[in-house]
């Protein structure tokens, strides 16, 4: 699929502090609230700036400042949503927020709740996107730590699969099919940074079938979904279109993608493949990855900018340096 500018939001981060060697925080508090999706109960969220080595960190304002950090180590359930769990206390979807603040180079922030779930907002990631662009950025006096791919991790469940492999950027390429007439086999392929996530992942909506409608709420499910925060299909077409973008659901699974991602705690270098992958297999790959350090090395800008000056100056062997020249 060929990737194309139709969308008007902007994260006006940049890409060129993305590749900044220091790392980011915002330079002022932010707010935005609205209803969860899941629990249909109202939230205020509240992005606070935070010190260098902080991470993403959560605090639930209505349970005294309980912290809990966007880490792996911290998942605990992926089955419809990413959440977050430490000594019982909760945060629930958490993926759209974090892909935004991935994806526009926040490094450290708190991100302060005053319920268990972020609130789903338009279904996308885009209005993430509208508060960071207000929140501005500052940059602190560390150095950005890179987590970059070594060798390549893979593995499958049934007709999913997923894996990741060495690349000197953050690049994904992500598969859906869910054979229906509206939503068929689309496939995402992109170099991810804070213009190209704005434009082309950002605005892509959450979806559901009609037909799931019910064993969803029988679990206990999108209370408060709607057609304000979703796109909603029957048998044969969508409810309420038209889509942003011809390929909209495969956009949102790669969008869902980065906010899992997200959760390594470093910015990643690293090509991605996700083939009718999801939450679970998401951060499977994650904990997978973070628990064999063969697979990667954590590095600064410096020191990947050596390494590429000492390629540079490896002598050509004599056979091709006249091609060279």
């Amino acid at each position: 699929m060929k990737m194309r500018p139709c969308w008007p939001a902007k994260c006006l981060i940049g890409q060129a502090l993305l590749e900044m060697s220091y790392q980011l925080t915002i330079q002022r508090p932010v707010e935005i609230d609205g209803i969860g999706l899941h629990t249909a109960v109202h939230s205020r969220v509240r992005l606070v700036p935070a010190p260098a080595d902080t991470g993403v960190v959560f605090r639930r304002t209505d349970l005294d400042d309980f912290e809990i950090a966007a880490h792996a180590a911290n998942v605990a359930k992926v089955s419809y949503a990413t959440s977050l769990m430490r000594q019982s206390v909760l945060i629930s979807t958490t993926e759209h927020l974090l892909a935004a603040l991935y994806c526009c180079g926040i490094d450290n922030v708190f991100v302060e709740i005053d319920a268990l779930e972020l609130p789903i907002l338009d279904g996308s990631a885009q209005p993430f996107i509208e508060i960071l662009n207000q929140a501005g950025t500052r940059r602190l006096r560390r150095k950005r730590r890179y987590i970059r791919v070594l060798k390549p991790l893979e593995f499958t469940d049934g007709d999913r699969r997923i894996g990741v492999y060495p690349a000197d950027e953050f690049r994904i390429h992500c598969f859906v099919d869910y054979n229906h007439p509206a939503a068929g086999p689309q496939e995402v392929q992109l170099t991810v940074n804070s213009e190209s996530f704005s434009r082309e992942l950002a605005p892509a909506r959450t979806f559901t079938f009609v037909k799931e409608l019910l064993a969803l709420q029988k679990m206990g499910l999108i209370r408060g979904g709607s057609l304000a925060n979703a796109i909603v299909m029957d048998d044969q077409c969508i409810l309420n279109g038209p889509l942003r973008f011809p390929d909209e659901f495969g956009r949102h699974k790669a969008l869902d993608l980065i906010g899992d991602l997200a959760l390594v705690g470093r910015p990643l270098l690293a090509r991605i493949v996700a083939h009718k992958a999801g939450h679970a297999l998401h951060t499977q790959l994650v904990n997978r990855l973070l628990a064999d350090r063969s697979l990667w090395e954590e590095s600064t800008a410096d020191t990947m900018a050596g390494r590429a000056s000492s390629d540079a100056a490896v002598p050509l062997p004599m056979g091709l340096q006249a091609e060279a020249d």
